[in-house]
C-alpha cells in the first residue's frame, strides 16, 4: 500500500523534470555548459541544515553560484575535517570571494542548546534524552558551552532564542578569520571575505549583520 511520504518522494523526481525543462527550454545550453565548464561559485553558504533554509531557492541562485556547507546550527569546528575541507577547497581552489554564515529564525539546534542551559543540564548532554556519546550531542556541545556564556539572565525570555542565534553566528564568523585557510589567503592578500546573516523565516528576507571580516590592506 502506498504512503503519502512516497507520493512526496515520487513528487521530487517529478518535480525535479520540470525544473530542468525550465531550465532548458530558457536557455538550451545551460546543462551542457555546466558539465563541460569548471564551477565558479563566487560565494560559500555554510548554513544550517534546515529544510526551510535551502540556499539556492531563498536567494534565487542558479546551479554553480553557490558552493554549499550545511550542519546543524551552522557551526564550525576547528576539529571537524568536513567543514575545513569545505572551506580549503573553496578558498584555495574555486577561489570563491565571499564566505557566509547564515543562521535562521528558530534555529531548533540553537533552542536545544539553549533549553538545556535553562534546565542545568551537562554541556555534553544537550539532549538529555540521548547518551553522551551520542553523534548530536557531541556536535552540540560547543555551542551549549558558548550559549552558557551569554548574557541570559538580562535577557527577555522572548528574545533569549534571537540572542543565542545571532551570536552564535557572530562566533562562527570570528572561528572562521582563526582558520589556517582565511589567515593564509589574507597573508597573501587574497580579497576573500566572511559575512554574517541570518534568515528570518517568517518573513522570507535575508539580513546582514554587518560583521564582515577582511584582509586588512
Amino acid at each position: 500500500m502506498a504512503h503519502a511520504s512516497d507520493s512526496s518522494f515520487e513528487k521530487l523526481l517529478e518535480a525535479n523534470a520540470a525544473w530542468a525543462h525550465g531550465v532548458t527550454e530558457k536557455d538550451p545550453n545551460f546543462f551542457k555548459k555546466s558539465a563541460e565548464e569548471k564551477q565558479k561559485p563566487h560565494t560559500l553558504w555554510i548554513g544550517c541544515s534546515d529544510s526551510r533554509v535551502p540556499e539556492s531557492v531563498i536567494t534565487a541562485a542558479r546551479p554553480g553560484d553557490i558552493f554549499v556547507h550545511r550542519n546543524i546550527a551552522n557551526q564550525v569546528h576547528l576539529h571537524d575535517s568536513n567543514v575545513l575541507s569545505v572551506l580549503k577547497y573553496a578558498v584555495d581552489f574555486l577561489h570563491v570571494q565571499h564566505v557566509v554564515v547564515v543562521g535562521h529564525t528558530v534555529c531548533g539546534g540553537a533552542d536545544a542548546c539553549l533549553n538545556a542551559v535553562k534546565n542545568n543540564y551537562p554541556d555534553n548532554q544537550t539532549i538529555n534524552t540521548l547518551p553522551v556519546e551520542s553523534p548530536l550531542n557531541i556536535w552540540l556541545t560547543p555551542l551549549t558551552k558558548f550559549t552558557r556564556s551569554l548574557p541570559l539572565s538580562v535577557t527577555p525570555p522572548d528574545k533569549a532564542l534571537s540572542l543565542v542565534v545571532h551570536e552564535n553566528i557572530k562566533k562562527q564568523v570570528e572561528i572562521l578569520a582563526q582558520t589556517d585557510t582565511i589567515r593564509d589567503a589574507w597573508a597573501r592578500k587574497d580579497e576573500v571575505q566572511i559575512h554574517g546573516w541570518v534568515y528570518n523565516l517568517a518573513t522570507g528576507r535575508l539580513d546582514d549583520l554587518h560583521i564582515t571580516q577582511k584582509h586588512q590592506k
